[in-house]
């Protein structure tokens, strides 16, 4: 079984697994120097050496090289203090090539032999002008990064709608599918200005709680359904997922919330009732078996009709028949059709 340690090379980022190469007293938040696809990079352990299956490792497993000095520390640090002064040069850069980019971030590698340069831009950008351009200023290698606009807003930070800081920047590592349907489960408007987040897309907190709703609006009554309450029959016109209750308006047009344990039945869109009140819909579905005996009954019926239509075949006496009074017939046209002699010789 292998033996591995999680790390990750910025806060609140994608955690990766290493080989702790006989570093096994490493302990959280410790700094590793690991050795990486683009050369050693300082890492932070969030994860101390655990045992994992054998297939959870997906390709070839890289090392740790050493524990993190405070050389290595001053180093790291010392590069990232420069990365505010490149990040001003990319920006003016780009603005005298006049290009439509955005400068979000920039990063230096652990040895300086590596620029990271991240951007945002709607349209497709020719910058091979401006790279070879940072590369003369900055002597360095240039590595240029295209991001969207969910992972700016986690390079970026802010405040969300809630007055917190942005989950993605303090939390969140990885970014979930978040669709529409989230919010009608949980029945929010679909204003775009309210379920938007920062970044325009939209909010992570959408998939938070929707595994709750959807188990919830399972033992929920459909809006408009009948329903037999202890106070007389009514519509479903609001429905309280959390607090597991409906407000039905009844027959006399009051509207009155009840649990959904109170309701007696609830009658589904066929007119069928159930002793339970549990939104289900009552579906009466032929079996398989029945579906395809019906399908054949009716293909028999067709073709059936359709040999009806056709004409009996005649016998071989029948047909011989008509070929002789055909023959006959025609014999006697062409003796019409012969002139007669002509007198004048014959006198």
């Amino acid at each position: 079984m292998p033996v591995v340690v999680g790390v990750q090379f910025k806060p609140v980022t994608k955690v990766y697994h290493f080989d702790p190469n006989g570093l096994l007293d490493l302990g959280h938040r410790d700094f590793v120097v690991v050795d990486t696809a683009r050369g050693p990079e300082v890492a932070q352990v969030v994860e101390a050496p655990h045992v994992i299956g054998d297939g959870d490792v997906v390709g070839e497993m890289k090392p740790v090289l050493r524990r993190a000095s405070a050389w290595d520390m001053v180093q790291r640090d010392l590069w990232q203090h420069k990365e505010q002064e490149a990040l001003a040069i990319c920006r003016a850069k780009a603005k005298e090539h006049s290009l439509n980019i955005k400068m979000v971030r920039c990063e230096y590698s652990f040895d300086g032999g590596r620029l990271l340069v991240y951007f945002a831009s709607e349209d497709r950008v020719d910058f091979r002008q401006l790279v070879r351009e940072l590369a003369r200023v900055f002597r360095t290698r240039i590595e240029m990064r295209q991001i969207g606009v969910r992972d700016e807003a986690k390079l970026l930070d802010g405040v969300g709608k809630c007055g917190r800081q942005l989950c993605c920047t303090s939390w969140l590592r990885e970014f979930t599918p978040v669709s529409i349907r989230m919010a009608k489960n949980q029945q929010l408007p679909l204003n775009p200005d309210e379920i938007s987040g920062v970044c325009g897309r939209l909010l992570c907190c959408l998939s938070y709680e929707d595994e709750v709703y959807r188990e919830q609006n399972r033992k929920m009554p459909k809006l408009g359904a009948e329903v037999v309450t202890p106070q007389g029959s009514g519509r479903v016109r609001h429905i309280h997922p959390l607090k597991e209750s409906v407000t039905v308006m009844l027959e006399s047009h009051v509207l009155v919330e009840f649990n959904v344990s109170e309701l007696i039945s609830s009658k589904t869109a066929s007119g069928q009732s159930c002793s339970t009140c549990g939104g289900c819909t009552v579906k009466r579905r032929a079996s398989a078996e029945e579906d395809n005996a019906r399908l054949r009954a009716e293909a028999a019926k067709r073709k059936q009709a359709r040999g009806g239509e056709k004409p009996a075949r005649p016998t071989p006496e029948e047909s011989g028949k008509a070929n002789d009074e055909s023959k006959g017939g025609e014999a006697k046209r062409n003796r019409r059709r012969r002139r007669p002699r002509d007198e004048k010789g014959g006198n």
